[in-house]
């Protein structure tokens, strides 16, 4: 059986948790005491060097990187899929994986770790502006992405999505006000029974 080293709290914990729900995949889950250093032990290190949530073991066989696991998920158990059947949907799903991370997950992350874990005298009020400004012009080319549209690629729930949800969730957090496009889109994910089932305490 699959093993899955996560936290409840991680973000990106949570999008691996999404998909073994949305395709209906077994997996024993491991939750890392990060708070008392188990990620910094040496057990754990000698499997994720980098000390980090999640990392996925396949009968040996290790990987460390979300959307790799997303990936190696959707290769591995392609029922229900998660990404369209032709090589153009399939392109465009990696690139908007890459582009939440990059675009999304790497600015937001610089305001909603601090907001949820340290106290207000440790916040850097300047580096959440700018991170917040980076974010709303993402926001924006995803507005004109979605128009006329569900979801971003194929119009149908995709790995696109898995990845975006645990981040979106966190846009009132991120004082973020998502334009109508998007906010429909954010809703549609947020509504899905996984996102529900998987929702952080905080």
């Amino acid at each position: 059986m699959l093993k899955l080293h996560f936290h409840p709290l991680s973000t990106f914990s949570r999008r691996v948790v999404i998909a073994l729900i949305e395709k209906g995949i077994e997996a024993e889950l491991i939750e890392l005491d990060m708070p008392a250093g188990a990620h910094k032990s040496p057990p754990f290190l000698a499997l994720n060097p980098y000390g980090r949530v999640p990392t996925l073991e396949d009968d040996g066989f290790v990987l460390y990187e979300s959307t790799a696991i997303l990936e190696y998920l959707e290769s591995t158990h392609p029922d229900p899929p998660l990404v369209p059947p032709d090589a153009r949907g399939r392109a465009l799903v990696s690139m908007h994986m890459k582009l939440c991370d990059l675009q999304l997950g790497r600015p937001g992350g610089t305001i909603i770790f601090p907001k949820r874990f340290l106290p207000r005298e440790r916040w850097d009020e300047k580096a959440f502006a700018q991170a917040k400004k980076e974010i709303e012009k993402h926001v924006g080319i995803l507005e004109k992405e979605l128009q006329g549209k569900e979801y971003l690629v194929g119009d149908r729930y995709s790995l696109v999505e898995v990845c975006y949800t645990p981040l979106v969730d966190f846009f009132p957090l991120m004082e973020v006000t998502p334009p109508p496009a998007v906010a429909a889109w954010v809703a549609r994910m947020l509504e899905r029974p996984s996102a529900v089932q998987t929702k952080p305490a905080r």
